[in-house]
Order: structure tokens, then C-alpha cells, then sequence
């Protein structure tokens, strides 16, 4: 096993998944050429230790409507962060909340469908009791999108 907690044939069901998520775990065993028994315990072992977190389908955001996304710096109060990430989860907008070192506390990755809407959304994050001061930034293009296919390649290959 990798140091990851993964060995190849686990990364190559991922890189599989990853392609193809609606394969079943009969065609992944045919296609990785292993036992179908193989590919389940596989399966169940990834998601009881984390690694494999689900099979959410993937959206445009843009084709929701939603075609404009920020990022937001946030400074808190001290020892409110768990109060403030609760209120922000709260907003339907707020697509993710990350704890960070540095000049904020919290950066937030929010979407909004219109320089009208991300003003709302921003004042929404703002009035959240807690928060002290925000730095807001608007993403213009997404050159490298979310992705992990890199890291599973490597273990796949060791």
C-alpha cells in the first residue's frame, strides 16, 4: 500500500470511477481485470475509511444559473469559528468554507448569478455575527479546475 492508505489497484478503480461514474462494480472488475468480490471490498473499504466520500454528479454552476464566483477572505472574532462557519453554511450561496493561516481566518468560495446578486450575497456573509472584516475577490476564468486525477495517476503508477 501507498503511503496514502491506497495502493495502485485502488487508485486505478478511482481514475475509473473518476472517468466513468456510472459504471457498475461488475464492469469495473471486468475492466480492471479482477474479481467483482475485489472491486466491492474495495469500494466499501474506501468509503469506510474516507477516502471515497461518495458519487455526486458534477454541475456547471453556470448552466444553474449561477455564473459568477468569488472568493472571499474572511477575519473573525476569536473563538468563533465554528458559530461562524455554521451561519455560513447557512447560505445557500456559500459554496465552500476553508479554516486558513495568515492575514483571514476563513476563506470562503461563494457563487451568485450577477454582480447585483454577489452584493446580496456578500452582505449576507457580512451581517454574520462574528465576522469582523471580508476581502472579496471575483474569479474570472478557472484555468486549472478542481481536480485530483494527478495525485491518483502517481499512486496508480507506483
Amino acid at each position: 500500500m501507498a503511503s496514502s492508505g491506497i495502493d495502485g489497484l485502488d487508485a486505478r478503480l478511482l481514475l475509473l470511477l473518476t472517468d466513468a461514474p456510472r459504471l457498475g462494480v461488475l464492469e469495473c472488475a471486468r475492466r480492471l481485470g479482477v474479481a467483482r468480490g475485489t472491486v466491492q471490498a474495495r469500494l466499501d473499504r474506501l468509503m469506510a475509511d474516507g477516502v471515497l466520500t461518495g458519487f455526486p454528479p458534477e454541475l456547471k454552476l453556470e448552466a444553474l444559473g449561477y455564473g459568477l464566483t468569488a472568493f472571499a477572505v474572511l477575519e473573525i472574532a476569536q473563538g468563533r469559528r465554528a458559530e461562524v462557519a455554521e451561519a455560513l453554511e447557512a447560505i445557500d450561496e456559500v459554496c465552500e468554507v476553508h479554516a486558513t493561516t495568515g492575514q483571514g481566518d476563513l476563506f470562503v468560495r461563494m457563487v451568485a448569478r450577477s454582480n447585483d446578486d454577489l452584493q446580496r450575497v456578500i452582505d449576507e456573509v457580512v451581517g454574520v455575527p462574528g465576522v469582523q472584516r471580508t476581502s472579496t475577490s471575483i474569479a474570472l476564468s478557472t484555468p486549472v479546475a478542481p481536480r485530483v486525477r494527478p495525485l491518483l495517476e502517481r499512486i496508480a503508477r507506483s
